[in-house]
């Protein structure tokens, strides 16, 4: 997968972001998601399309067993993960809050997105709240709040677009620089390349150094995910100056 390819979807993501995001409370939630329903670029690994759960298992290695309906998958059962594992990644999926008026905090509508099976950034029906907390949707769980708020409403699609930077080694093995997150909400930048100290959720792996995969949360609400899928990203450029073509 080329540079090439990654960056017009990531520019034209951050592009659309910036007017939203200058408020530090949004008085209205954000329009509809710049990236909603965006289609798989060349390169990208599709984890789920709507059709079925064949790139994923439970945390056991079974069959994923989660309910498939109108081209969603919803969370009931225990976590999944994918089989398809990952360093770098461009990672874009959708998800839909379910409407529990009558619950309050981590009861209401509670998931997670997890980066390697390790680094979590939570779903939660965190809309109306004017200072999200470190608890509360967007954030990456127990480390960083959400710089905004930009959950939209119960029952409406949002997105996640995360640029994931995995954890550098160093030639003996020793970690060099911890984990790193950017994620845009609905278009806004909610998480400006954080910098993850530690394992935030039960790794799947006990090598942070290895590749990992997404890992989707059931914490015993009907939270729906659909157009799931991630770009692997290079771990740097070229460092050679190549010049024009032709110079």
């Amino acid at each position: 997968m080329s540079v090439r390819t990654v960056l017009p979807i990531l520019l034209c993501t951050w592009l659309a972001a910036l007017p939203q995001a200058q408020p530090p409370v949004p008085a209205d939630p954000p329009g509809p998601s710049p990236t909603l329903e965006l289609a798989p670029p060349p390169g990208a690994v599709v984890l789920f399309s709507g059709d079925d759960l064949g790139a994923w298992t439970r945390m056991d290695g079974a069959p994923a067993t989660w309910p498939v309906a109108e081209g969603a998958m919803t969370s009931t059962g225990g976590d999944i993960r994918s089989k398809d594992t990952f360093q770098d990644a461009y990672v874009h999926l959708e998800w839909l809050e379910p409407d529990m008026p009558d619950a309050q905090g981590q009861a209401r509508g509670n998931s997670g997105v997890a980066l390697q099976g390790r680094y979590e950034v939570q779903v939660l029906d965190s809309y109306g709240i004017d200072a999200p907390g470190k608890g509360d949707c967007g954030a990456i769980y127990g480390q960083y709040s959400a710089l905004v708020n930009a959950c939209r409403p119960p029952l409406e699609w949002q997105t996640y677009d995360i640029i994931f930077r995995a954890p550098r080694f160093d030639a003996e093995g020793k970690l060099a620089e911890h984990a790193r997150l950017t994620v845009l909400q609905n278009g806004v930048v909610i998480q400006n390349n954080v910098q993850v100290t530690g394992l935030n959720y039960p790794p799947t792996d006990i090598d942070p150094g290895t590749p990992g995969p997404l890992l989707l949360q059931d914490h015993g609400n009907p939270v729906q995910y659909r157009n799931v899928w991630f770009v692997p990203l290079p771990e740097k450029g070229s460092e050679e100056y190549q010049g024009r073509r032709g110079e």
